[in-house]
């Protein structure tokens, strides 16, 4: 996705500019320091790209940006829950309509924050008042964290996941490392030796990743660094072949060039009290 390309709504200082692509309303940065692209349309980043470097964020070519369903690739939210906890899978967070809230902006970088709250619509699939703010921080690092309010009178239990998409050279070259001595796979649980190849269908969560794991890019000749808080595990994924195929959003080799790793509360074990916050965030270095 070249986000320079895309044609201006309006401009809303010297480094961003709201956007169109297909249906949806799209937040450009442009710095110095970096590119990038987040939808309102989920919340969600599709792109990110460091001064001189290859982008970093992996987007379907057959992605659906219409605004009918979500997204395939860049950054999903998944929130407030991760997978089939509920229905729909994955939360509504990420088929929801965020607001821009501000955006702040120096020589260093550009901040640009998203809310979403409650609304009958989504009270009646989770009965729940809420504020969610999306903070995406874009410099020669992106980091973006996802900050849950309990607005209601009553208790509420999350998950949820930053369900990044990484773009890499290939597959079959890739490594991720500092994931801890076990992994949930279908329910089991199983020892690991803390990093994974690919030779097939990935979906494992890393319930003892360090707070840091490593991707080795070796096709693009780089390394990612991805810093996780506010988490309880790391998810990483592939679909490889045979599901690629069965996805209409996917392209058939599509599996070829991402692997997600995802900061993740993959269980809605965080309670929240009336008022009380909490913060997931993934952080991005490119090396």
């Amino acid at each position: 996705m070249d986000v320079k390309q895309l044609p201006t709504l309006a401009v809303l200082s010297d480094y961003v500019t709201v956007c169109e692509l297909d249906g949806l309303k799209v937040v450009r940065v442009i710095h110095p320091k970096a590119t990038a692209a987040i939808s309102l349309f989920g919340g969600h980043v599709l792109s990110f790209t460091p001064a001189g470097k290859k982008e970093t964020i992996w987007m379907s070519g057959k992605a659906d940006f219409t605004g009918n369903k979500a997204i395939r690739g860049g950054i999903p939210v998944c929130w407030p829950w991760f997978g089939k906890a509920a229905e729909p899978s994955h939360g509504f967070a990420r088929t929801s309509e965020w607001t821009l809230n501000e955006h702040r902006e120096n020589d260093e970088g550009v901040i640009v924050s998203l809310t979403l709250a409650d609304t009958a619509e989504t009270r009646a699939i989770w009965p729940h008042a809420f504020h969610a703010e999306l903070l995406v921080e874009v410099s020669d690092t992106l980091k973006v964290s996802l900050v849950s309010t309990n607005t209601g009178e009553s208790a509420m239990q999350i998950g949820g996941a930053l369900h990044t998409y990484f773009n890499i050279g290939d597959i079959h070259q890739t490594t991720v490392s500092e994931l801890g001595n076990e992994y949930i796979e279908a329910g089991e649980r199983k020892p690991s030796t803390g990093k994974t190849t690919f030779e097939g269908e990935v979906d494992r969560i890393y319930p003892q990743a360090a707070d840091t794991v490593i991707i080795e890019d070796a096709a693009n000749q780089r390394r990612i660094e991805v810093s996780n808080q506010g988490n309880n595990g790391v998810v990483v994924w592939n679909p490889w072949q045979a599901l690629a195929e069965g996805m209409a959003d996917m392209e058939d080799d599509g599996f070829l060039t991402m692997v997600c790793a995802e900061s993740a509360v993959y269980d809605r074990s965080v309670t929240l009290q009336p008022g009380e916050k909490h913060t997931l965030s993934t952080e991005v270095i490119c090396k």
